[in-house]
């Protein structure tokens, strides 16, 4: 059997520890294994077993984090990507071997026995329970009268939580107006939520780039979390929403009694007519969950400081002159797939640069390969004769105010408080394109990466401003995007 081959393999790249074999092989199994699947829907669990090995068999966490890395990265991004029924069961049945795998492994006791306090003590148990969930999700059904609790789970990235966890907060209050709602994610979703005066942040840490147990044990951190926030209440006066967590592994990690317990089932095919973005699909389940009929949008609740101190700063550019603002970032949140190349970059802000009595906001991004590139822009702007500011948020009321382009270091709440006042955003399919359309800003995404239909048509910007895609294949190879095409597609788009 051809996986004999991997196991043989895997048992020499075990003992010479080298992490360059270690990660050809890792790579290799994984597309090995997604070659089944798409071929006919098999589930090699030998494939994953390797795997699951590779990511925890060794000492040194830098040599277990390239198997977890191929197999959250390849295997399941490749699964949940596509909005398809057979990659959502394939992936539960992953999902549902991993941690099993995982329970069952020497010193995990712990893990183990919290698993079967939930009643779920085998691969059959969380299979069985998260097609169950998937199945029934949108279920109409009479919901707790009057919680005094609902806790929300994070969608983890910046992203999604604008554009799903937002809009399921929204409603919830609508429904439940006297119930507290907590939100259980990271710090970065708190500075978006924090002048919300009905909802609190209650932080937890999940590591989107750790090894497999990392990312597995943070499962007690959510729990504990949830525990604390329904302390002494019944399964009747609490809801736990899960907007399809990676928190809770996409729901197949069980966090409260069953009863009391919401899982939207994002990755549906056949709930949801296919022309809908994600944060209208939020609607939908929810309209069918409750019977209501409602539309909320995404938003987000700054600080009032901070929109303070960008409404001044983009006073200043008007009154020097300055009758369009436009917020660019280029951050794709280490996806490199998501962008164009440098060289575009570079002609779109000359091009924005062009354009008479126009300001360009650069938000810099996070991180320094995306702050590298944006230094780059600011150098190639300077060296074309215009006038550059290179700074930070904090810095803005010191910042001459008739430069053309301003590069600007700031965190994701300052950022979106920039946009919020800018006359319209630019950018990749990333957090900040939800952030402007969250804002009503005109929103203008260069939207790569991906292929498939369904995915673009979830994840574009939902809002009651405007709206454009600019889809750009950056998959196919060789290239076969023309840049200077992109360039005129995006600049009409503008003119409209």
């Amino acid at each position: 059997m051809i996986s004999t081959y991997y196991q043989e393999q895997w048992q020499r790249v075990k003992e010479t520890a080298d992490p360059e074999a270690c990660r050809e092989l890792a790579e290799e199994v994984a597309l090995a294994f997604l070659d089944r699947h798409y071929f006919n829907n098999q589930f090699e669990s030998a494939y994953v077993k390797i795997l699951c090995e590779m990511a925890t068999a060794f000492s040194r966490d830098d040599l277990n984090r390239i198997g977890a890395s191929a197999l959250f990265g390849i295997v399941v991004e490749s699964l949940c990507d596509n909005f398809e029924e057979l990659q959502t069961a394939a992936y539960n049945r992953l999902m549902s071997y991993i941690i099993d795998y995982c329970a069952n492994l020497p010193g995990n006791e712990a893990f183990r026995e919290r698993m079967r306090h939930f009643g779920m003590r085998s691969f059959d148990d969380l299979y069985r329970r998260i097609e169950r969930l998937r199945k029934t999700s949108g279920n109409y059904r009479d919901l707790v009268s009057f919680p005094r609790k609902i806790i929300v789970l994070s969608r983890v990235t910046i992203g999604a939580d604008v554009a799903v966890t937002s809009v399921l907060v929204q409603r919830l209050s609508r429904t439940f107006p006297d119930a507290e709602i907590i939100v259980i994610g990271g710090d970065k979703i708190n500075s978006l939520y924090t002048s919300h005066p009905k909802i609190s942040v209650q932080s937890v840490l999940y590591s989107r780039r750790g090894g497999l147990l990392e990312r597995l044990q943070s499962w007690f951190e959510v729990l504990k979390a949830i525990d604390h926030a329904k302390d002494g209440l019944s399964a009747d006066q609490y809801l736990l929403v899960d907007p399809d967590s990676r928190l809770s592994q996409l729901g197949v990690l069980p966090l409260c009694d069953d009863r009391s317990y919401l899982f939207f089932s994002s990755r549906s095919s056949q709930m949801f007519p296919m022309q809908l973005s994600i944060s209208e699909m939020v609607n939908h389940w929810y309209n069918q969950l409750t019977g209501e009929s409602r539309t909320c949008y995404p938003s987000v609740w700054l600080d009032s400081s901070l929109r303070s101190h960008s409404d001044r700063f983009v006073g200043r550019l008007r009154g020097s002159g300055a009758k369009h603002v436009v917020a660019v970032n280029f951050g794709v949140g280490g996806n490199s797939r998501k962008r164009v190349d440098d060289i575009f970059e570079k002609e779109l802000i000359l091009e924005l640069l062009k354009e008479p009595q126009t300001v360009v906001l650069l938000d810099k991004g996070f991180g320094e390969e995306e702050v590298c590139r944006s230094d780059a822009l600011l150098a190639c702007a300077a060296k074309a004769g215009y006038k550059v500011v290179d700074t930070v948020f904090s810095n803005l009321d010191k910042a001459e105010p008739d430069a053309k382009l301003y590069g600007i270091d700031a965190g994701i709440d300052q950022a979106a408080a920039l946009i919020g006042h800018s006359d319209e955003f630019i950018g990749y399919d990333s957090a900040c394109q939800h952030i402007a359309a969250a804002q009503e800003v005109p929103t203008f995404t260069i939207f790569a990466g991906s292929n498939n239909t369904r995915f673009v048509r979830r994840w574009c910007p939902y809002g009651l401003g405007r709206r454009e895609i600019i889809h750009v294949d950056t998959l196919t190879q060789p290239p076969v995007y023309n840049r200077k095409a992109v360039l005129l597609r995006l600049m009409h788009a503008r003119s409209q």
